[in-house]
């Protein structure tokens, strides 16, 4: 297990490194300046805050320079939105509104979905599986955006007898404040979740163990939940690993629609702003936090089932 986490966090800082320089090039490539306004600045200035910020300089000089304040835990500064902020300052203030928002709708997708799944993997064949196998394909087939605009549509405006919640993201209202954006933020992950769970339990449920422990007389819920269901999550774990990452650092769509302080919404206006040290930053740490998932997934993976072998090899 050491040598395979080793090995794992050799090929994440390989991964890392590469995701910086394509993000990096990628971004000078880009055409225009983060200067560049509807009032654009003298040549002089331009000059003036292109030494400033070294972006005089040749583009592997800047990167050689980008790679070495990555080393050092520095992002570099804002640009534009927070001139002369440090990154990293503005990640830590916004990632933890996004990961509150992202837990409770993961929470909620997970608690709904998995169950969701068993039911209709027990019912199969049944009109109660055919009404989940639809909910579940609309879930799936339709963009975050349209989920959250319907919703605050039917429960934050439009019918004014179903004005239950704000339009806008307050966190001073407490929980009726969090429930639009994580309902809309956790219904694509439900229902992808669901699917997955009720396809791995059918799976499950036709394997010759489970034959047996109908055959000995154990209830239907201990063989659910106690046999079936542990085989059966895996490939729902495989499916959350990534999930995890990107539903904790917000979706980019949902923060927008709501207008939560987030860093989804942040990155986004980060990109239209062309901020590129913001822009380059936070993908670094989408990154990162993805491939920390992964790693987490594959060690849940021999929590799960004891008989997977992480090495790769031949034995443990």
């Amino acid at each position: 297990m050491s040598k395979y986490i080793a090995k794992r966090l050799g090929m994440a800082l390989v991964t890392i490194f590469l995701v910086a320089c394509l993000t990096f090039l990628l971004m000078n490539a880009v055409p225009g300046s983060p200067w560049l306004s509807e009032k654009s600045p003298s040549e002089t200035t331009l000059a003036a805050l292109n030494a400033k910020y070294g972006l005089d300089k040749p583009v592997y000089v800047q990167l050689g320079k980008y790679l070495q304040n990555l080393l050092r835990g520095d992002f570099g500064v804002s640009l534009k939105m927070q001139k002369d902020r440090a990154v990293l300052s503005i990640i830590k203030e916004m990632f933890p509104v996004s990961a509150k928002v992202g837990a409770i709708a993961l929470c909620w997708a997970v608690l709904a979905g998995v169950p969701l799944g068993c039911f209709a993997a027990f019912k199969r064949g049944k009109i109660t599986d055919s009404i989940l196998r639809v909910i579940c394909t609309l879930g799936i087939s339709m963009p975050s955006f349209v989920v959250a605009s319907i919703l605050l549509v039917v429960f934050a405006g439009g019918v004014q007898a179903l004005k239950f919640f704000p339009t806008i993201f307050d966190a001073s209202q407490g929980a009726r404040a969090y429930i639009l954006p994580c309902l809309a933020l956790s219904f694509y992950p439900m229902c992808y979740t669901a699917r997955q769970t009720r396809s791995a339990m059918l799976d499950a449920l036709n394997q010759e163990f489970i034959k047996t422990a109908r055959a000995k007389g154990l209830k239907n819920n201990r063989i659910i939940f106690k046999h079936a269901l542990r085989n059966a999550l895996i490939p729902v774990i495989t499916y959350l690993g990534p999930q995890v990452a990107f539903t904790l650092c917000g979706g980019f769509v949902v923060e927008s629609v709501f207008s939560i302080p987030g860093l989804g919404r942040y990155f986004v206006q980060s990109i239209q702003n062309r901020d590129y040290p913001v822009i380059m930053g936070t993908t670094v740490f989408l990154a990162s936090f993805i491939i920390l998932m992964n790693m987490v997934v594959d060690i849940l993976y021999k929590i799960a089932d004891p008989r997977i072998n992480l090495t790769g090899g031949g034995g443990e």
